[in-house]
């Protein structure tokens, strides 16, 4: 990356001697006031700051340096500031880390030390720009099976990942075909229960008839055909998970039983009398509305609240800014890669097509088409055809076009700009970091009014 700092620094000889510090391929700014500082930071976008506390209108003392101190790092918090203080300011420096700043420097100037201070700052720098990129490469989660991007998702990973190490009880909701058993596994395998039992069930799989026996078990005799005894989901997950899938699902009946397992942390098997202990995390998966179900009758309330100490509500695929396309592409990559067929690619009319679809089968349904195209695909480039999707893009297509994205997100800058200094452009000029001539340019370009107006 071009390396880029920013000096603050009031007094004109210093600023001299500290630009012949560093090298040429630095891009050196200088500020000599805490307006024109921060006018740099938002033009220049500094990696690190060297900042002087002693700046006007108060020179002698360190409140202005502070308060610029405080600015930079609530605009750029990834930014290195470096406090330069006298040898008499030592509960300065002590006060400045304590307030973010990344290092100090004391006066009087030595060129090498500060270089050094300097250069340590900007790997620091570089080192956490890196980090970051590889975060993005692992689309920003690193839960088997999940494959995301979008802010929606991750934040989804990001709570499943500080629920998984508790033993509370979770709800996971969504639609099908969303990836929640997915989930649902993560919460175990990210768990101190990794190493025991995960047992699924699906509620709805299985006759009402059938599922209290499955759940909770059988003694042998209890019913016609019941020739052993044999353990539950429940019992059987002992020390490890029990997924239920499709709770919402589950007759009434079993739901009182489950409440008490639930409260009690015991189980009955079916014709027994001896309540048997069982320690296992539950897990509860629905596509229903469980609010609607209760307000039907057809869900008990005080099962919701015990089922739900937390709720992850995963959005569709539909709902995932980014998301198709990442998904797709990493689809068509295993699958190509499973079938013989590396290196495959979707052309540019399946981009628009898996960007533009609503996908109502969400990733259960992606897999399908990729899967197909996979098989169907003819040379390397998967085309819109081999995935069965339209190319017609005249629904409410990507913005793709860059110069419009820029535009759009200048002009809407400069209206909030505008409304949050109430129209006075020489405040609104510092705070979007251009000069007032820069700023009546661009009003003029995008037709924005400048002035207040108020309607009748």
């Amino acid at each position: 990356m071009t390396r880029r700092l920013l000096i603050v620094e009031d007094d004109p000889g210093l600023q001299s001697q500290m630009r012949w510090c560093f090298s040429e391929d630095l891009q050196v700014s200088v500020a000599s006031d805490r307006d024109s500082a921060l006018t740099c930071l938002r033009r220049e976008e500094p990696q690190v700051v060297t900042l002087d506390l002693g700046l006007p209108p108060d020179p002698g003392g360190a409140s202005e340096g502070f308060r610029l101190l405080e600015e930079i790092i609530q605009l750029a918090p990834m930014t290195k500031v470096i406090v330069v203080t006298g040898r008499e300011e030592k509960e300065n420096a002590v006060k400045a880390i304590g307030m973010g700043a990344s290092d100090f420097y004391q006066k009087p100037l030595d060129a090498d030390i500060l270089s050094f201070v300097v250069n340590r700052a900007f790997r620091i720098a570089e080192l956490e720009q890196e980090n970051q990129v590889l975060s993005q490469q692992r689309n920003g989660t690193n839960i088997k099976g999940i494959v995301a991007a979008s802010p929606q998702m991750l934040s989804i990973c990001r709570t499943l990942e500080k629920v998984a190490p508790t033993d509370v009880t979770t709800l996971i909701t969504g639609e099908t075909g969303t990836g929640k058993e997915l989930l649902a596994r993560a919460l175990h395998d990210l768990s101190h229960r990794a190493s025991k039992p995960f047992a699924a069930i699906n509620c709805a799989a299985i006759p009402e008839n059938l599922l209290e026996s499955e759940l909770f078990g059988f003694e042998k005799g209890s019913f016609t055909g019941a020739t052993q005894t044999k353990k539950g989901k429940i019992e059987s997950a002992n020390g490890g998970t029990l997924f239920l899938d499709e709770i919402g699902d589950m007759p009434m009946p079993l739901q009182a039983k489950l409440l008490r397992f639930l409260q009690e942390r015991v189980i009955d098997r079916v014709g027994s009398v001896n309540p048997i202990p069982v320690d296992v995390r539950v897990v509860c998966a629905t596509h229903r509305d469980v609010r609607n179900l209760i307000t039907e009758g057809v869900f008990r309330e005080d099962l919701y609240y015990r089922i739900s100490e937390i709720t992850l509500d995963v959005p569709s695929l539909r709902e995932r800014d980014g998301d198709p396309l990442v998904i797709a592409r990493s689809l068509l990559k295993s699958l190509g890669d499973q079938m013989d067929r590396p290196n495959l690619s979707f052309s540019e009319d399946a981009v628009n097509a898996i960007s533009n679809y609503a996908w109502p089968g969400n990733v259960r349904e992606m897999i399908n088409k990729v899967k197909r195209a996979t098989i169907m695909a003819e040379g390397k480039r998967v085309t819109a055809g081999d995935l069965e999707l339209s190319c017609d893009t005249s629904g409410t297509p990507n913005q793709l076009n860059l110069r419009q994205v820029r535009e759009n997100a200048e002009k809407q800058a400069i209206i909030q700009a505008l409304q949050t200094c109430n129209y006075n452009m020489a405040q609104a000029s510092r705070l979007l970091g251009v000069t007032r001539p820069t700023l009546y340019n661009l009003t003029d370009k995008y037709r924005i009014e400048t002035s207040q107006t108020t309607s009748a």
